[in-house]
């Protein structure tokens, strides 16, 4: 039989999970008003004036000083491994630079391997992440190849793990085509989920890049001259148009 947990009252917690910040400007959507917040254990509980706290409350004083909701970065790249690259910052010093900037939560991208199962990759990328995060985090996931069973892993992803955004590529080695753009739009739009698209058209940087290569221009402008805005714009404008057919 095991032993009930008893709850320690209030007044003997820890002061570090109590905190009341006096006197700020507190902005939100809609206005900005002098009031002061009373957070326990990360949570806001209280807001406005005159407020009732525990004693032994951490108080700071935010006279003059906006108190702002924390930043939401939505498209971070930690521990990204990429055409035989790989981004410097891991989840702890990425996070730990995000909180000093006043960045409270972050939404990076899993990606996974051509022909890797999706959720594989995002238990994977779950590893590395929930012992390092500073601050609170989400994922994406890009949808590197297409079949039957990326199409069931999504809806798993969706129902079981709270991902709604998925990520296609228009480019680079694990670029879909517009049949499985097509399908994988009508996939997100039955579980209610965000596409998000990286729109270049492939085929024609690839024929650029050949060309730029023959010309003896392999420097970091060869980047640029290779995908000229009106091959962007073709691919969003392609793009959009493969997604108003799932809706239509």
């Amino acid at each position: 039989m095991s032993t009930p947990v008893k709850k320690v009252p209030i007044h003997l917690q820890s002061a570090q999970n109590r905190l009341l910040i006096k006197h700020g400007k507190v902005v939100n959507e809609d206005d900005i008003t002098e009031d002061d917040i009373y957070i326990e254990d990360g949570v806001i509980k209280q807001l406005g004036r005159n407020l009732i706290i525990p004693g032994g409350t951490r108080v700071i004083d935010a006279r003059g000083k906006y108190v702002l909701p924390g930043g939401i970065d939505p498209h971070t790249h930690f521990e990204m491994e990429f055409m035989g690259a790989k981004s410097v910052d891991d989840f702890y010093q990425g996070t730990k630079a995000a909180v000093a900037g006043g960045t409270t939560m972050i939404i990076d991208f899993v990606m996974p391997k051509k022909g890797e199962s999706i959720l594989d990759a995002f238990y994977e990328y779950r590893q590395k992440g929930d012992d390092k995060v500073c601050c609170d985090y989400g994922l994406h996931v890009a949808l590197t190849h297409w079949n039957e069973q990326v199409r069931r892993e999504m809806e798993v992803l969706c129902k079981e793990h709270g991902v709604n955004s998925f990520k296609v590529f228009m480019a680079y080695g694990f670029m879909l085509n517009d049949s499985e753009l097509y399908s994988v739009f009508e996939t997100c739009q039955k579980l209610g989920a965000v596409a998000q698209v990286h729109a270049e058209n492939g085929a024609i940087i690839a024929k650029n890049v050949e060309r730029l290569l023959a010309k003896g221009i392999t420097g970091p402008e060869g980047h640029e001259m290779s995908r000229p805005e009106e091959v962007e714009a073709e691919a969003v404008n392609r793009a959009c148009v493969i997604a108003k057919q799932v809706i239509i």
